[in-house]
């Protein structure tokens, strides 16, 4: 039986979907069907049943699934202790918000990568996180600490927002003096209430209550973007507010405080690859608390 079936077939399992499945492993939906078509031809079973969800394990696809972990973790195990003394190797998938990745470790990733020039590294920025609960990355960086699930986290760090505006918006309409004038006369910035990926991202509220945002975006970037255009005025991280030269702080004493947390898979956590990349953010972390934390 082929290796690379047997790891389409987890990551199906650790997906839930035949398309995002496809999407990790490069290839198209089509493709990654054909594949799985194949493998249950060959073993005379079915490992999943089709739902409106997604893809729903068998009684024989969880069967399948344990041994199938098994022997990837063997596998793990064997190419980390055959690369010793090298340096870690192989793919590092991880996950972060869009924010985060892209304005503290994107901006800093050289120096990892430098220390660990055998490494492939795979940024996911985005909006929504991949579950290290489901393979679907190494590590993530999350909004909030995992419920359940076979992982181990912990709080990286606590980080704060506030209101920001452009010079120019502010010149032409005025500095608000309270919570309450932001209700009159200013444009907010916001994220889309029903692809809001995560309920700590719904700040308004915290602000004033019934504030709604007008210019909206499931982008914290294209937020900043509209805010430094001079489009409205929303809530930044105070990583990406005070990098902006070209925006000041509304009601700078209401800032909102939220927590970044790191979550590795329990089976996974002591990899090499994993470890490093862990004690590189931990440290990156603790030089840029003054941007995650100002004052």
């Amino acid at each position: 039986m082929n290796w690379s079936d047997l790891q389409d077939f987890l990551m199906i399992a650790r997906s839930g979907q035949l398309s995002r499945a496809a999407a990790l492993a490069g290839v198209d939906a089509t493709t990654m069907g054909r594949r799985l078509r194949r493998l249950e031809a060959r073993l005379g079973q079915t490992l999943f049943e089709q739902t409106r969800e997604g893809q729903v394990l068998t009684e024989a696809g969880e069967a399948m699934l344990a041994q199938v972990e098994a022997m990837d973790q063997a596998a793990g195990r064997i190419a980390e202790s055959t690369r010793e003394g090298s340096g870690p190797t192989g793919t590092l998938r991880i996950s972060v918000s869009e924010g985060f990745g892209t304005w503290i470790v994107a901006a800093n990733v050289r120096d990892f990568m430098a220390r660990h020039p055998r490494l492939v590294l795979d940024l996911v920025a985005n909006s929504g996180f991949l579950s290290p609960s489901k393979r679907e990355a190494d590590l993530a960086v999350t909004l909030s600490r995992p419920r359940a699930g076979p992982v181990i986290a912990g709080k990286l760090s606590d980080y704060a927002l506030r209101l920001y505006a452009s010079a120019d918006y502010l010149a032409a309409h005025g500095m608000p003096e309270r919570p309450a004038d932001l209700a009159h006369g200013h444009p907010l910035v916001g994220y889309i209430p029903d692809m809001v990926y995560a309920p700590e991202l719904r700040y308004l509220a915290e602000i004033h209550p019934g504030l709604v945002a007008s210019l909206r975006s499931s982008s914290i970037n294209a937020q900043h973007r509209l805010i430094a255009a001079g489009a409205g005025i929303g809530v930044l991280p105070c990583f990406i507010g005070d990098a902006d030269a070209g925006l000041v702080p509304v009601l700078p004493e209401r800032r909102i405080l939220r927590s970044f947390w790191l979550v590795t898979h329990k089976d996974t956590h002591q990899l090499a690859r994993v470890r490093a990349f862990k004690d590189w953010l931990t440290g990156l972390v603790a030089r840029e608390r003054g941007r995650l934390l100002p004052g």
